[in-house]
């Protein structure tokens, strides 16, 4: 079928997660004429698509005068505009917690209200270039191919996917064997007596060691990782784990997505086998549309963020972004957890170069979310949701920056991109 050449862009967003979201929002309100693609039908990505939840630590403390300490966000901006909206229909008006359906309509009614065009259904399918410029882009619709036409591009895949289909240098994992942190799919269990299983949450975890140990479960996953979700009776579980396949193979997702749903059997049937407290009637309600990527394709750009930056607290004079939630990777073999923890008060710095390819292969994409140019230990940090709005927003105001000033997005003016994040009320950790 022949492409539909439709519409013409200031700039063009791939991906609807709360990366692309809070980049095509920054663009747009900076005068870009903004599409925002995704595959799906709603936008929220790793939260409406993967149920991802809730929102991982995006504060830390800091000492006042009189000895006490204050919460300081760090991820705000868009990110935090976000949340407080989503508060209003939260029982418990807490900052990380969230109803992901509020959240697909909060976000539907943003992009229409701030004037984003959005299009669902489209999946990213290929890039006309010329030299090093990206002139197009092309979606698979229930339409056929079409091809839109920007002055920027932002990749917020998650996998890197608009970098991979440019030419641009991507890198796949851990350096050694490029195996990447476990796939989970994340699903929820109704019906709980929850006040009942929380009183004997230590007693079940504990049971569900002892049958790790005696190689009971096929699952590597060494704990259970369960959340309170606001609603009465549904608890909200991150206990699978899927290892040694790669993101971005599809076959190798099918067979994580089908191994993950197994997973979700074995854990209910542990539950009723040892007559969980509280979990006499429970069963599951709903598990994740699709599984949940910690890691998979990165941009290798103009800067590599490495954990040793993270851990140093590294001050870029380029920042963008700040971030402390801890260097958090599981194991991509099989059973284990590794963390860093950042001290209260302190936090790293991500730098403008870290979401720009090198001009040499492209001059006018940058990338936002857990796909940025970073080593396998800095994006086990970097790649949370409030991390991932932030450089989102930084790449789309840095998207406009250049936009206006005819640059390539390598040459836009650092200094004015820190000086719009931070009268919109981002904070870029300087």
């Amino acid at each position: 079928m022949a492409k539909m050449n439709t519409r013409q862009y200031d700039v063009i967003v791939v991906g609807g997660g709360f990366t692309g979201c809070a980049a095509a929002l920054s663009a747009s309100r900076n005068g870009m004429k903004v599409l925002l693609a995704d595959s799906s039908g709603y936008l929220g990505g790793a939260a409406s698509n993967n149920l991802i939840y809730p929102f991982m630590q995006y504060f830390t403390s800091v000492p006042e005068s009189d000895g006490t300490r204050s919460k300081f966000y760090l991820s705000r901006g868009i990110f935090l505009e976000l949340v407080r909206e989503l508060k209003e229909n939260d029982s418990d008006k807490s900052d990380q917690h969230f109803l992901d359906e509020e959240l697909k309509l909060l976000l539907d009614r943003k992009m229409t209200d701030e004037g984003v065009d959005v299009l669902f259904h489209a999946t990213l399918c290929g890039v006309n270039k010329s030299g090093n410029h990206i002139e197009s882009v092309s979606f698979v619709t229930k339409s056929g191919v079409m091809e839109f036409s920007a002055k920027a591009f932002i990749d917020c895949t998650g996998d890197a996917d608009l970098c991979f289909m440019s030419g641009c240098k991507t890198a796949l994992g851990r350096p050694a064997d490029s195996l990447c942190q476990p796939m989970t799919l994340c699903f929820r269990v109704g019906n709980v007596n929850k006040p009942l299983f929380w009183k004997n949450i230590a007693e079940i975890k504990k049971i569900h060691k002892e049958w790790l140990d005696a190689g009971k479960f096929s699952n590597p996953r060494e704990n259970i990782l369960v959340f309170d979700y606001p609603i009465d009776g549904v608890l909200h579980f991150n206990t699978t784990r899927v290892v040694k396949l790669d993101p971005t193979n599809p076959f190798d997702v099918t067979k994580a997505e089908m191994e993950a749903r197994r997973q979700v059997r074995e854990l209910m049937d542990f539950f009723r086998e040892i007559k969980a407290p509280g979990m006499e009637n429970a069963s599951v309600i709903y598990s994740a549309p699709s599984i949940g990527v910690r890691e998979s394709r990165m941009l290798v750009g103009e800067y590599v963020l490495t954990g040793e930056d993270l851990m140093a607290c590294k001050k870029f004079d380029d920042a963008i972004a700040a971030g402390n939630y801890d260097i958090d990777i599981h194991n991509p073999e099989g059973t284990g957890t590794s963390h860093y923890y950042f001290e209260e008060g302190t936090w790293y710095t991500i730098p403008y170069r870290s979401l720009i390819p090198k001009k040499d292969e492209c001059d006018n994409l940058l990338v936002g979310g857990r796909c940025i140019s970073v080593t396998h230990e800095a994006q086990a940090s970097i790649r949370i949701m409030p991390i991932c709005s932030t450089t989102g927003e930084a790449a789309g105001v840095g998207a406009a920056v250049a936009v206006k000033s005819a640059k390539a997005v390598q040459d836009a003016d650092v200094g004015e991109i820190q000086a719009i994040l931070t009268e919109s009320g981002a904070f870029t950790g300087i």
